[in-house]
């Protein structure tokens, strides 16, 4: 374990490393700052959230009345990401206006973020290999793009959150106090639960590493202990802060009253077994353990598989399956996945080498490092989107790597050796580069095409809206123009609709109004007269999409004579009206005709 004293000065070049790839991303996001455009529908959202909680929506209620109305949709979302981005905007309209503390709260959220973040990379690498690889792994933050993209500016959705707080649970795991690390680890992993169940791998994976430490040694238990209890009563406790005493509902995409039985029970196991021997302390956890899992799945049976198993099939079919970060690695582009499971493999040999070459207590910080690595590695082949944090979990073992490769590269003499050693720097922390290369060489350094297709041709589909030819932030406000009502939109469509303008939509991709997206994907894929009956019982006010994005396309896949075919040919059923609200041609609208009409 490196010491403490290595540790000086690294406050500055941390400070520094933030502050440029600040500036940078910044410099990046320049063109949506300008267009207010936020880079995934659910940051959109997220806004609309806090909107609506400034305006005086309920601190518990969670519902966005504005999706299937009139009811509304339950968000399984957390105030907890909502409260800095409301307490920022709240102070900064009166000096900047409502528009642009918006703005201002949605660059710095996500940025001090990142800060943590680097932080906590630093602080946990300088802990295991020192101050140089501690500086390279916080730089190397930067180069990891699954990382970069959750914490750029205006991406104020649940992600960043999430990569934070493992980054400060991993900085605690590196403690050299177990009481305090352990609690540490808890409390961050507890407000990252609160945030999303999505992070229940890496709370058992964390879970799994402080009871390797307690079967090394009594004084070793102490970890397990303090991060049961701090994760136990620090959740107990942001559950009555974010969800309030009185949400007795079983949700299974959220952590509910039996997911804190099961904690609570398993931390009064190991705390109460603490002095025990090794078996009959590990005996007693594993029977609380098992009691926790038998109260959680009496309390909740529905929950015991997953909390997508109840969507609608066409939810499941046209919705789940295509969102790639929720699928597993052999469901992704390989030229994408490739690179990065290579480059997780490289840290999880490179661990198992400085592991191998280790004695004493360097040597079981660096095996619990390497198997906290490992798991979230399987986590990621299960569900991508959990590439990020065994991207984050490999930047200690990288930074190592990287302060190893720069010491031979300075000590060689010859030229080629040089040159090779570099070559194998930039391979490790820019594993996509081959592939770039290789597609760039293969189109002939040509880009690719670009303007309207060929007549009878239909262009390739867009696949992220803030790219759309729609201009989707500002075609929404032009809906303002028209009467309110509820728009009858593709689910991708909804959060810009909602945030622009003072209408209603029927459904957005949030999977609690499963019945409202089945609606909607069923009259989109189904033919026009069934889909004019789905949207009379929804009582819609108007159709909208964007020509030239994913979603309608994967519509007008499933029934080229369907409802959104239809749409996308130009040509429009008797019972709608084309409306020109001054969008671009891309951004189509159309009024529903009554009875009356």
């Amino acid at each position: 374990m490196a010491s403490d004293r290595q540790g000086r000065g690294l406050r500055l070049p941390l400070l520094l490393i933030w502050l440029g790839l600040s500036a940078l991303l910044v410099l990046g996001a320049l063109a949506n700052i300008r267009l207010g455009r936020f880079p995934d529908p659910d940051d959109t959202l997220r806004l609309i959230q806090v909107r609506d909680l400034l305006a005086g929506q309920g601190w518990f209620d969670l519902t966005q009345y504005r999706i299937a109305p009139p009811e509304g949709t339950p968000m399984h979302w957390s105030r907890l990401v909502d409260a800095p981005l409301a307490v920022l905007i709240a102070m900064l309209t009166p000096l900047l206006g409502q528009a642009g503390a918006e703005m201002a709260a949605a660059l710095i959220v996500p940025l001090l973020l990142l800060g943590v973040t680097i932080a906590s990379v630093g602080v946990a690498t300088r802990r295991m290999f020192g101050r140089q690889a501690a500086i390279l792994a916080a730089l190397f933050t930067g180069f990891m793009p699954m990382i970069v993209f959750q914490l750029q500016p205006l991406r104020i959705d649940h992600h960043g959150w999430q990569i934070a707080l493992v980054a400060l649970a991993m900085a605690a795991s590196s403690m050299r106090s177990a009481r305090m690390g352990g609690a540490l680890a808890g409390l961050s992993m507890a407000a990252g639960l609160l945030v999303s169940i999505e992070l229940l791998p890496l709370a058992a994976a964390f879970g799994l590493v402080f009871l390797l430490r307690g079967l090394r040694s009594g004084e070793g238990r102490r970890w397990l202990t303090s991060y049961l209890s701090g994760l136990a009563i620090s959740m107990i406790g942001l559950f009555l802060a974010l969800r309030g005493p009185g949400d007795l509902v079983v949700y299974c995409d959220a952590i509910s009253l039996p997911h804190i039985a099961f904690f609570a029970i398993t931390a009064l196991a190991a705390g109460l077994s603490r002095s025990a021997s090794k078996f009959v302390w590990l005996g007693v956890l594993s029977v609380g353990g098992a009691a926790g899992l038998a109260v959680f799945a009496m309390q909740a049976p529905e929950c015991v598989g997953s909390p997508f198993g109840s969507l609608d099939p066409l939810v499941q079919r046209y919705w789940y399956a295509n969102i790639a970060e929720g699928m597993p690695a052999w469901r992704q582009d390989w030229t994408e996945a490739l690179p990065a499971l290579a480059q997780l493999a490289v840290a999880l040999a490179v661990g198992a080498v400085l592991a191998a070459r280790s004695r004493g207590p360097a040597r079981s910080a660096i095996v619990d490092h390497v198997l906290l690595l490992a798991l979230a590695v399987l986590a990621a082949l299960l569900t991508w989107r959990s590439v990020a944090f065994a991207q984050l979990l490999a930047l200690p073992i990288l930074g190592m790597l990287a302060a190893g490769l720069l010491e031979r590269i300075s000590a060689a003499t010859r030229a080629i050796s040089k040159l090779s050693l570099a070559a194998l720097l930039t391979l490790v922390f820019l594993p996509a580069a081959p592939f770039l290369i290789a597609e760039r060489i293969g189109s002939g350094g040509k880009d690719a095409p670009v303007g309207d297709p060929a007549p009878g041709e239909r262009a390739a589909p867009i696949l992220s809206l803030a790219h759309s030819a729609c201009d989707v932030t500002g075609s929404a406000r032009k809906l303002d123009s028209l009467p309110t009502g509820t728009v009858f939109a593709p689910l991708d469509l909804g959060p810009a609709i909602l945030l622009g303008s003072s209408h209603s939509v029927v459904a957005t991709s949030h999977h609690r109004a499963n019945d409202a997206m089945a609606d909607v994907i069923g009259a989109f894929t189904q033919s026009p007269e069934e889909a004019r009956k789905t949207i009379a019982a929804r009582g819609a006010d108007y159709v909208a999409l964007c020509s030239d994005v994913a979603e309608p396309e994967i519509y007008r896949t499933a029934n080229g004579r369907g409802f959104a075919a239809m749409l996308l040919r130009g040509s429009t059923p008797e019972w709608l009206e084309p409306v020109d609200i001054g969008a671009p041609p891309q951004f189509r609208v159309w009024r529903v005709r009554n009875g009356r009409d």
